[in-house]
């Protein structure tokens, strides 16, 4: 290891511009790069969900501050018909495939995973640069698309065939066919980032960092990597079948022609349910370096959460039937995939009591990280009891393709990739930029998105029980539905002061990066080993690679002097 180290420090420090911000092969740089542009794609993300809302709270009235003008004959500033159908389809793909993987994968993952472990350096840094890049030039596609003749993809985020397979459904060809370009090569560079994660932790780990010490981050980034390794490989045959289907004449998805549109849906959820674990994970991995660090004391059941999560991957294979209810497939498989449902909530179960049973009793700090952390447990809770109603096949047969689906989605996927994202980069900002975050300001950014994101979703589980269907574009034009446009109108109210409260977490990441209180090279008291070098780090993280003595989460052990000891520090 220590070989490793020394030839990482002989390559030296990139001189030129070039070569150490913009095309650089430095795992913290890159960890950065993921999280600018995950951020950026967050605000397209953030715009498409208010444009969507206000289409729903107030239909086909202009939107305030949105001049988009499809036809001469429209008025100024109207969502069009088959514009909401592509803001669906986008929201949903920006904000899965392209904020949470990147935020909570890209940028944590590399970021903190050399750091954890006490590497030098990511194993293969040029793969490393050409992950990024290659998301990147995804990303460019996927903008791009909104901007073609036809549009962006109109199909839902899900892109289900036959809608799908045929321009003639959507009245969107290339936009269509960007889409899945864009999202193979988002799926190349998580298998390049997949590859280089697990060969970092497994082979780079510092001397007497056993893979019992490893940090829970670490654990939940490793198995979310094998997740998708092992999950992507059918929906990229899937699209390029539907590429085909699209551009070649081939008929792999459409009934008309002797193809099976049941096909994309198995192949999309086959990946798509591991895939929600893929997200998720990282998230919970948050959740446990946080919360040691801001009670004071150990996590609860270490090795029994480690347990979980590996029992959680290897169940999240043969749950994506439960998409499936009510498409066509043998009812005989509902039972079984309403089994595995349940069954997979226990391991999440025991996650979840394990983080619960770690505060109890400790010496509780309320800093901004630790209430993003309460936060993220609270809502998320919400979103794994309803995931039960879902997952009973009688019940889901009413809810399916309601907005009671849509809040119970929001309230697995928000709290993990935004409270659980929030936690993280108020916790390692120091450590990233060497300078603290503004509590004041995070505070305030904490309980305004916290109240507005349950002022949304709470009321749209009301809508959704009384059977508003979701992707609709006008749902006023219902009679059993008009008594719901005060919940829309709730609903959007609390969406607006949700991007609004955005503001001062904008405000503060800028104005910290250079005004902020500098930070130590151990703000927080932590005994991780990223906490053991500079903040932020130097050129191959440390001066000379670190060794391990103890477990990472020894907080307030009996007869020490003081309430932390460090996984670096000696044995007595």
């Amino acid at each position: 290891m220590q070989a490793v180290a020394d030839a990482h420090h002989a390559h030296g420090e990139p001189s030129s511009f070039w070569r150490r911000y913009v095309f650089s092969v430095d795992h913290k740089v890159i960890g950065k790069q993921y999280m600018s542009l995950s951020l950026f794609m967050a605000l397209i993300g953030g715009l498409t969900a208010y444009l969507i809302r206000w289409q729903l709270a107030f239909p086909e009235t202009p939107v305030p501050g949105f001049g988009f003008v499809p036809e001469p004959t429209m008025y100024e500033g109207v969502v069009p018909p088959e514009f909401y159908n592509a803001l669906i389809t986008m929201h949903g793909t920006v904000m899965i495939f392209f904020v949470a993987m990147p935020f909570l994968l890209g940028a944590f993952g590399n970021f903190l995973i050399p750091l954890m472990v006490g590497a030098p350096d990511m194993a293969f840094p040029r793969l490393n640069m050409m992950s990024f890049w290659t998301l990147c030039s995804a990303s460019t596609l996927l903008v791009a698309s909104f901007f073609v003749p036809g549009g962006a993809a109109a199909a839902g985020w899900t892109g289900y065939a036959p809608l799908s397979a045929d321009a003639l459904f959507t009245g969107v060809n290339w936009g269509l066919n960007l889409w899945l370009l864009a999202l193979a090569l988002e799926f190349a560079s998580f298998l390049m980032g997949g590859v280089n994660f697990l060969t970092t932790a497994i082979n780079m780990r510092a001397p007497g960092l056993t893979l019992t010490r490893l940090p829970l981050m670490v654990w939940m980034q490793l198995t979310a990597a094998v997740l998708f390794m092992l999950s992507v490989g059918p929906l990229v045959g899937g699209a390029v079948m539907l590429l085909f289907d699209r551009t070649i004449g081939t008929a792999f998805f459409q009934p008309a022609r002797g193809g099976d549109a049941l096909l994309w849906q198995h192949l999309f959820w086959f990946f798509g349910h591991p895939e929600v674990y893929v997200v998720m994970l990282p998230g919970f991995g948050v959740l446990l370096e946080v919360f040691p660090v801001f009670t004071r004391k150990p996590i609860f059941a270490y090795r029994t959460i480690i347990g979980a999560t590996i029992a959680t991957g290897i169940l999240s294979f043969v749950v994506w039937a439960h998409h499936m209810f009510v498409s066509g497939i043998d009812p005989r498989l509902s039972m079984p995939f309403s089994i595995t449902t349940i069954l997979i909530s226990v391991p999440f179960a025991i996650m979840i009591f394990s983080m619960v049973a770690s505060l109890w009793g400790g010496s509780i700090i309320f800093a901004t990280p630790m209430l993003f952390a309460l936060g993220f447990l609270a809502t998320f809770t919400i979103g794994g009891v309803t995931g039960i109603f879902l997952g009973s096949a009688t019940v889901d047969i009413y809810l399916h393709g309601t907005y009671f689906v849509v809040s119970h989605f929001h309230y697995t996927l928000f709290p993990s990739v935004f409270l659980g994202g929030f936690a993280g980069l108020y916790f390692w900002y120091p450590k990233m930029f060497g300078r603290m975050l503004n509590e004041t300001l995070g505070k305030i950014h904490f309980w305004i998105t916290v109240v507005a994101f349950n002022g949304v979703f709470i009321p749209l589980f009301l809508a959704g029980a009384a059977g508003n269907m979701r992707r609709v574009y006008n749902p006023m034009q219902y009679d059993f539905l008009k008594h719901l446009a005060p919940i829309h109108q709730f609903a959007t109210v609390a969406t607006i002061v949700l991007l609004i409260g955005q503001i001062p977490f904008i405000i503060n990441f800028f104005w910290s990066m250079f005004a902020g209180a500098k930070a130590s090279d151990n703000p927080w008291n932590a005994n991780t080993l990223e906490w053991a070098t500079t903040s932020p780090p130097p050129h191959g993280n440390f001066e000379h690679v670190p060794t391990v003595y103890r477990d990472p989460y020894e907080y307030s052990p009996p007869g020490a002097a003081k309430d932390w000891v460090p996984q670096y520090a000696p044995t007595a």
